[in-house]
C-alpha cells in the first residue's frame, strides 16, 4: 500500500523564520562534518561566553522547593509585583500586577496577545525591516502585516507620515521594535511621541517590544513606549533573555497601561489563553526579582571598554574601511548591525546568494537581509556578541568573499584564515 503524504496546515505557506532556516540547517550539517562555523545569525549571548548574572542563578537555587506545581496563569506574584516596579520607575502609571502577564519568553506572549486580539484579515503595522516572529505571528493568528518602511538612509528610523497613509477600516495595531532588531536604531523621542498621537487617533493597540531596553551606547536615550501613550491600550513586551543574558530561561513579560478599563475584554481574553497553557516556566520566574532589583551588570558591558561597546566598534571600524560595506552610523542600542553592501560596487549582489556563499566557503553563518522582510537584497544581520578578535576575522573572511565576486584582491591588512575542520 503506498503511503499518502502527511501535509501540514496552510496557515503556515507565508510563514517564514530564516534565522533559523535553511542556512542554519547547512551550518549544522557542516559542523557534523567537524568544520568550525561562527554563528552570528541569531543574537544567543549565552553561545559567546555572555553569563547570566550569579544573583539569578542563586535565586532560582534557593526557590527551587517553591517551583514543582502550577502558579497563577499570569505568573509568580514576586516577578509580576518586580516588573510592575520598574515601569513606575520608569514613569508609567496605572499598572498593577494584575496588568502583567508572564510568559515562556517574550516569543510566546507576542502569539498570545495576537491571538487575542486578531480576527481573520485584521491589519497589523509592523516594521520593515521587523523581527520577523512579528510578521509570522500576525500570520498565524489570520491576520495581515503591513509593513512601514525603516529606510537605511534615514537610519532605520520609521516615518510617521507614512505610516498614517497604511491605515485603514482594517487596522488593529501597531508594532513598535525599540531599541531594534535587526537594525540597532534607537528612535528619538519626536518619532515615538509623533507614533503614540497616531495610535490614539486611530484607536490602535501599541505593541512595544522592549527587549533591548537597557542595551544603548554613546548617550542614545530609550524612551519607554508606556510613558507615551494614554489614550489608547499599551502593551510593553520585554524579558531575561537578553539584558540579563538568560535566553534558556524563557522568561518574559507583557505589561498593559493606558486604556486598560476599554480593554476589559481583550485581557480577559489574554487570561484565557494563558489559563490554557497553565502556566510559564515557574523556577525562572524566580530571577525575574533578582534582576530587576540587583545590580544592573549590563551598562559595563555597553559602556566604553564593555565586551558589547567594543564589539560594536569593531563592526563599525571594519564597515567603514571595506570598499564594499555601507553603515551610516553604529548601531545606537541592542546587539546587532544591518550591514549594507553596495551595489555599485556589485550591481549583481543578492544577499541569500551571499550568505550561502559565506557560509559554504568561509564557514561564517550570517541572516540575509531578505529575512527581515524588507523589499531590497544588498543587506545581512550579525550579531555584535563576539569579541572584537572574532569579528576582525569575520570581516576579513566577508571582504575576501566579496573581492572574489568583484574579481578584485582583498586589502593587504586583511589577513584570511581558511576555515578547517576540528581536529
Amino acid at each position: 500500500m503506498s503511503e499518502s503524504p502527511i501535509r501540514p496546515s496552510e496557515s503556515l505557506r507565508h510563514v517564514r523564520y530564516e534565522i533559523r532556516g535553511r542556512l542554519a540547517h547547512r551550518a549544522h550539517e557542516l559542523e557534523r562534518q567537524g568544520y568550525e562555523i561562527i554563528s552570528l545569525n541569531i543574537g544567543n549571548p549565552g553561545a559567546f561566553g555572555l553569563r547570566t548574572p550569579e544573583t539569578m542563578r542563586l535565586a532560582m537555587i534557593e526557590n527551587l522547593a517553591e517551583a514543582d506545581g502550577y502558579c497563577h496563569q499570569k505568573g509568580i506574584f514576586p516577578a509580576r509585583e518586580a516588573v510592575v516596579m520598574q515601569q513606575q520607575a520608569r514613569g508609567v502609571t496605572g499598572v498593577t500586577a494584575e496588568e502583567v502577564f508572564i510568559g515562556n519568553g517574550v516569543s510566546e506572549l507576542i502569539n498570545l496577545v495576537l491571538r487575542a486580539l486578531l480576527d481573520d484579515s485584521d491589519e497589523v503595522l509592523v516594521p520593515s525591516p521587523d523581527y520577523p516572529l512579528w510578521s509570522a505571528a500576525v500570520t498565524l493568528n489570520g491576520g495581515r502585516a503591513v509593513h512601514y518602511p525603516c529606510r537605511p538612509e534615514n537610519g532605520f528610523v520609521p516615518d510617521p507620515e507614512q505610516i498614517a497613509r497604511l491605515i485603514t477600516p482594517r487596522t488593529r495595531a501597531l508594532v513598535i521594535i525599540n531599541p531594534n532588531n535587526p537594525t540597532g536604531a534607537v528612535y528619538p523621542r519626536a518619532v515615538l511621541e509623533a507614533l503614540a498621537r497616531l495610535a490614539e487617533r486611530a484607536g490602535l493597540v501599541v505593541f512595544s517590544d522592549e527587549i533591548y531596553d537597557q542595551m544603548v551606547y554613546d548617550g542614545a536615550e530609550f524612551i519607554p513606549m508606556a510613558t507615551l501613550v494614554h489614550e489608547t491600550l499599551c502593551a510593553t513586551l520585554s524579558g531575561l533573555s537578553k539584558v540579563y543574558r538568560a535566553c534558556g530561561y524563557r522568561v518574559g513579560w507583557a505589561v498593559f497601561s493606558g486604556q486598560t478599563r476599554a480593554a476589559a475584554e481583550y485581557l480577559a481574553a489574554i487570561d484565557l489563553l494563558s489559563s490554557l497553557r497553565l502556566c510559564s516556566n515557574v523556577l525562572a520566574q524566580w530571577a525575574v526579582q533578582t534582576a530587576l532589583g540587583g545590580y544592573q551588570s549590563i551598562r559595563d558591558l555597553v559602556s566604553p571598554g564593555g565586551r558589547l561597546y567594543e564589539s560594536r566598534r569593531t563592526i563599525h571600524g571594519a564597515v567603514s574601511r571595506s570598499r564594499f560595506l555601507r553603515l551610516k552610523e553604529a548601531p545606537r542600542g541592542a546587539m546587532y548591525a544591518f550591514i549594507g553592501v553596495d551595489t555599485a560596487e556589485l550591481p549583481a549582489f543578492d544577499d541569500q546568494r551571499f550568505a550561502l556563499d559565506l557560509l559554504e566557503q568561509k564557514h561564517v553563518l550570517v541572516a540575509p537581509g531578505v529575512s527581515f522582510n524588507v523589499p531590497y537584497r544588498n543587506h545581512f544581520r550579525i550579531t555584535s556578541l563576539p569579541d572584537s578578535a572574532t569579528l576582525q576575522e569575520v570581516f576579513a573572511r566577508i571582504d575576501d568573499l566579496l573581492s572574489a565576486y568583484a574579481g578584485a584582491p582583498p586589502a593587504a591588512d586583511n589577513v584570511v584564515h581558511v576555515p578547517k575542520r576540528l581536529a
